[in-house]
Formats: structure tokens, C-alpha cells, sequence
């Protein structure tokens, strides 16, 4: 039995039904990601299924005794709480008993011998008795300790990214049977959201997740519903069975309008045939015409896709940033330590990191916006920079599309051709009401499609982005992916989406901590895959079967006894022999670095670590006997 049911759901704001007729059952284990377009209704759905708001038409049903709990795009809370008193009030009045013994125990630490607070611990726990209190008390401090958040510290303190971590933490305080996130991993670091993914991955509850990060909707969604045209459309397994399913759904659904249109149009033909057709014509088939034409004028077109192209503006120098034993510290914390590199004209570089670790910072050094505290920056030669960061600031919510675009200006030049503020803003699939209408009424993704359009308009030949993909929906992440692959300038990419930073970059500086900074060739899984290679054995040649492998083991100088033939052949066999091995074991420690390898069949998983323990002993039962065969033991 489905855990809630939602049946001919609609709703409207204006004249167009973001859910027209709707259908949505989620059962308990399912984890069912929400995808659309931005503008489409997405977090309308999720406000109806946790009551929020309240359709214009249809039915809802909720198993008796279900709880759904929710993770807003942009949690806000109420006056200053701590992270405990945040947590707390997820669970409503015994939360708030609960928070408030914290809070008295904290203070008498420094006070035992105060009556009044005596007396109201007294009352506090009389409460938490009266209403199941203390089981409660340990489910907070359960869910604190598992997400690792400290108690006492001010939420008006914490990063984005550790905010969004305290408003899950509210959410799961509650233990609810049905889950909602809204895109969930903005603002989070990639070791914030591999832990929400091994979390989620074994939640009991039913999950429903809005998110336009690929990877991780790969890794956890077993149901696609998308949102399109104001209906709701079930793509059952996960997601790459989605991008097949609906690819042909498209194709039949063009074929089929291709049909419709034709016959529509022969009908039209018919019926201005003049006065003999109006003589012969039967009326059966004027009124098919007119359901004909009431139909065609009641069917949505699909948006259409964004249009852009970016403007390289001039061509930089062949160098564009040199940099030497760069040096920067904030207090006592060295976010940038002796980090040295040349960026050329051309270079794709991604910024990968912790929340904190200083990727800003090092934008900021590159771009000398900063001045380090030692080392020496250099700048190439006629660069034009365009920040995205930097746009973002200069949003005025107050102004129209418009105004933000055009600045004044009726029109704007890309690529040296001039065209329309209206035009441009069409190709970025804003309506000519909405371009007039005030930034603050666009939602988060319309926003940052506005930015980019924005960014677009300035001729730049080092575009730096700093989390360019927030909010973004899969099309429109898919055509910037396109855009920065084809751009013939320089790009500084800042990004947490591992899809968008494999698609994109050419190289990747990651921050290892304590303000070192490391160079990969590569993307994401680039990094992973030399992250994870074996280090204490260096690789062996191929092509070399009879010399002996590169090892940390010292070859004898002489032998003590003379070899008979099979041992002589035995030794000669060895070094081929640790290759295979080696590669052997190499191959498992790759397939063990991909983050799917433990959601896989535990009995699989088990063999395979056992297969890697035994390869181990037995290239190292295979490196004791080539050292004892070279010693003439």
C-alpha cells in the first residue's frame, strides 16, 4: 500500500496549470527523483505533498500515522538558534523542552547552586516525562553525532553548505516515513554530499529528491518522475534507463503531433473548398474539425532549448597566469602554501575542495584581486576577465529582465552582432511578461539562467565561474557544458558537480589540506583514479618480461650458489610473472575505488575482497622467492 497517493492533482498561477491532472503514489524503500525544467512546478509539488499548499483540485491520501519531513532549497530559521535548539524543533513543544534542558544543564555547569534554575529543571523534566521526552532527547543527540554537527555553535555562524546540514538534521530528527529534498546537494561540498549519498542510500523511508546533479541522481534514484507541461510521467529504474525511455517518448511524441498536424491541415483544405464543399460536406465531419482544432489550441509545445553562444572577445597572450610559491593565510589558518603553477591560453582548470579549504581565495590571489604574503603573480598579456561570482552580486532584485540585460540599452552585441534585449532574453526561454517582470519573482533556476545570460553578454577571454550549476536544470546544464567545451578562451572552474567538472575541465587543482594545493591532469574521476592507484609498488614496463621490476627491494650483489636449470628458469619467469600480478591487483583496487562498488551484492563484494587479499599474498610470496632466487638460497 502506498505510503501517500495523489490523484488528478491541479493547480494553477495565472493562466498556465503547472500540475494539470497529476497522478503520484510513492511507496516505502522507493527513491523517486523529481526532474523537469525550472519555472515548471517542482517545488510546488513538493509544497502540496507536505501540505504546504493546498491544490486547486484533486485528492490526496496519506497513510494514517505517516510523517513527511522536508528539506527546503533555502532553509531559513527562526531568531538565533544553536544547531542543538535548531534540531530540536523539528519535534515541535517536546522539542522545544528538550532544547531547553540543554540549555539549562549548559548554564549550571558554571552555576550548581542556583534555586531558580533548580526549580526549572525541575518543571523542564517533569515535562520531558509527561510527553515521552527522553527517548526523544537521545534521538537528537543521535542524529547530532551522526551528522557531526556541534551542538552549542550558533547556526548564524555555519556556511550554507553546513546550514543545509542542520535543516536535514531537523528533518530527520522527526523519523519521518517520506523524505522531500530540494536540491539537496547546493552548497555542498564533495564530502558533504558523498555522505548524504551512503546515508540516503540506506534510508528505510520513502524519498522523494528535486536535484539536477547527474551523479548523484545516478547514484541513489530507482524511479524517475518528471514534471513536464503539467503532468507527471513514471520512468521506472534508474536514471540512464530514464534518458533511453524518454528519448524515444520524444521521438513517438513528435511523429504523432507530425500526424496530427497533416490531417489538421487537410481538414482545413476541405472545409474552404467554397460552395460545392459546403453543398457536399457532411456535418459529422465539421464538428471533427472543430474538436480537431479545439484539441491542437489545448496542446502544449515543450519549451524549446536555451540559445547561447559566448563571446571569446580578443585573443589573450599564450601564457595567461603564472604564479610562484604563492603564500596566503586568513589569521592563523594558511588556506595557500608555496603554491606554484602556469596557466596557458586555452587550459580548462577545475577548483576542487572542502567548504572553506580557500578555492575562492586562490581565484582571488590568481586574479589579484588578493595580495598573497609572499610568492610572485604574473598576467599574461590583453586578458578581458568576466567573473560569474562577481554578477552575481550585482543583481538588483527590485529591476526588470530587462533593465539587468540591457542596462539601459535596447540591445546587446554577442559575438560582434547586435540583437534585441526581448531576442536575447527569448533565447534564454524567458516570455516576454516575464522579461518585464522584477528579478525576485524568478525562481532559483530562473535566476541563474539569468546570470548566465548576463555572463554572456561581456566579451571576456578568461571566464572565471564559481559554482556556475546551482539550480540549473539538466538541459540547460548540458548546453553550458557544451558552451565551455567549445570556448576558445581560458576557463576557472569552481564546481562540486562531478559530471560537469569530468564534461569540462582539462585539468584539476585540488586542495589536500593544511593549504597544499595539487596539480591532475584530468576531471574528477581522473583525480579519483590516480588518488586511488597503488603507491608502494612503481609500475612495470610492459614490454619487459626479462628485466627485473622497478621494486623497493635491493638486489643482492652476488649470488652464494650456482642456479640448477629449473631454478635458472624459474628466476627468468618471475619478472613476468609479478607483472601479471601487479596488474591483477591493480585492476581490483580500481574497481574497489569506484563509489558503487560497496552498494553492490555484499556476497560479490566479498569475494572480490578476499580475491584482493589473496593476490596479495601471493605476489609477495612471488617477491620473496625472486629474492631468494637472486641470493642463490
Amino acid at each position: 500500500m502506498p505510503l501517500i497517493s495523489l490523484d488528478n492533482i491541479s493547480i494553477a498561477f495565472g493562466h498556465v496549470a503547472l500540475l494539470d491532472n497529476a497522478a503520484l503514489r510513492l511507496d516505502k524503500g522507493e527513491r523517486v527523483c523529481l526532474l523537469g525544467r525550472n519555472g515548471e512546478g517542482k517545488s510546488t509539488l513538493l509544497n502540496i505533498v507536505d501540505g504546504t499548499l493546498h491544490a486547486d483540485a484533486g485528492r490526496i491520501e496519506l497513510l494514517p500515522g505517516c510523517k513527511v519531513a522536508r528539506l527546503a532549497q533555502e532553509p531559513s530559521f527562526s531568531g538565533e538558534p544553536t544547531i542543538y535548539e535548531a534540531v530540536a524543533a523539528g519535534l515541535g513543544y517536546v522539542g522545544e523542552q528538550v532544547a531547553a534542558y540543554h540549555d539549562l544543564l549548559h548554564r549550571m555547569e558554571t552555576d550548581h547552586s542556583n534555586p531558580d534554575s533548580l526549580r526549572q529543571l525541575e518543571v523542564i523534566q517533569h515535562e520531558l516525562e509527561a510527553h515521552d521526552g527522553w527517548r526523544l532527547q537521545q534521538r537528537v543527540e543521535n542524529v547530532l553525532s551522526r551528522l557531526q554537527l556541534p551542538a552549542d555553535r550558533p547556526v548564524a555562524q555555519l556556511s550554507g553548505g553546513w546550514r543545509r546540514r542542520v535543516a536535514l538534521a531537523q528533518a530527520l530528527v522527526r523519523e519521518p516515513d517520506i523524505l522531500l529534498l530540494d536540491e539537496p546537494t547546493n552548497h555542498l561540498d564533495l564530502e558533504a554530499i558523498q555522505w548524504l549519498e551512503d546515508w540516503l542510500s540506506t534510508y528505510n523511508g520513502a524519498l522523494l529528491f528535486v536535484s539536477h546533479d547527474r551523479s548523484f541522481v545516478r547514484r541513489l534514484a530507482t524511479r524517475i518522475i518528471e514534471l513536464d507541461r503539467g503532468q507527471l510521467r513514471s520512468y521506472p529504474g534508474d536514471y540512464e534507463a530514464y534518458l533511453r525511455l524518454k528519448a524515444e517518448e520524444l521521438e513517438a511524441e513528435a511523429t504523432q503531433a507530425a500526424k496530427f498536424d497533416k490531417k489538421l491541415a487537410q481538414e482545413e483544405v476541405w472545409i474552404r473548398q467554397g460552395v460545392k464543399a459546403r453543398r457536399t460536406r457532411n456535418e459529422g465531419r465539421v464538428r471533427a474539425l472543430k474538436r480537431l482544432r479545439e484539441e491542437r489550441s489545448e496542446r502544449r509545445e515543450r519549451k524549446g532549448q536555451v540559445k547561447a553562444s559566448l563571446d571569446s572577445g580578443e585573443r589573450s597572450g599564450q601564457i595567461v597566469i603564472e604564479a610562484e610559491h604563492l603564500h596566503y593565510a586568513w589569521g592563523e589558518q594558511v588556506l595557500v602554501q608555496d603554491f606554484s603553477t602556469t596557466i596557458m591560453r586555452g587550459d580548462r582548470v577545475g577548483l576542487l575542495g572542502p567548504n572553506g579549504a580557500g578555492k575562492t581565495t586562490l581565484l582571488k590571489l590568481l586574479l589579484n584581486e588578493l595580495t598573497p604574503s609572499s610568492g610572485v603573480l604574473r598576467h599574461g598579456t590583453k586578458l578581458q576577465i568576466a567573473y560569474f561570482d562577481q554578477l552575481r552580486a550585482q543583481l538588483d532584485p527590485e529591476r526588470s529582465l530587462v533593465d539587468v540585460i540591457g542596462e539601459g540599452r535596447d540591445s546587446v552585441t554577442i559575438n560582434g552582432k547586435t540583437k534585441h534585449v526581448m531576442s536575447y532574453l527569448s533565447d534564454f526561454l524567458f516570455s516576454p511578461e516575464r522579461a518585464r517582470s522584477p528579478v525576485k519573482s524568478l525562481s532559483g533556476g530562473e535566476r541563474n539562467r539569468l546570470l548566465l545570460a548576463r555572463l554572456f553578454t561581456k566579451p571576456a577571454n578568461l571566464l572565471v565561474m564559481d559554482e556556475p550549476t546551482n539550480d540549473l536544470d539538466v538541459d540547460t546544464l548540458e548546453l553550458l557544458e557544451e558552451l565551455l567545451f567549445e570556448y576558445q578562451g581560458t576557463l576557472l572552474l569552481v564546481s562540486h558537480d562531478r559530471a560537469f567538472l569530468d564534461n569540462v575541465v582539462t585539468s584539476t587543482l585540488v586542495f589536500e589540506g593544511n593549504g597544499q594545493i595539487s596539480d591532475y591532469v584530468g576531471g574528477y574521476q581522473d583525480w579519483l583514479r590516480v588518488r586511488a592507484a597503488p603507491t608502494s609498488v612503481a609500475p612495470v614496463a610492459p614490454k619487459a618480461p626479462v628485466a627485473a621490476p622497478v621494486v623497493a627491494v635491493s638486489k643482492p650483489k652476488s649470488t652464494a650458489k650456482k642456479l640448477s636449470y629449473k631454478e635458472q628458469r624459474e628466476l627468468e619467469m618471475l619478472p613476468a610473472q609479478i607483472e601479471t600480478q601487479e596488474h591483477q591487483l591493480a585492476a581490483i583496487q580500481a574497481e574497489m575505488a569506484d563509489p558503487a562498488f560497496y552498494r553492490g551484492d555484499a556476497a560479490q563484494v566479498a569475494l572480490t575482497l578476499q580475491r584482493l587479499a589473496d593476490i596479495e599474498a601471493a605476489l609477495k610470496q612471488t617477491y620473496a622467492r625472486w629474492e631468494a632466487l637472486e641470493a642463490g638460497e
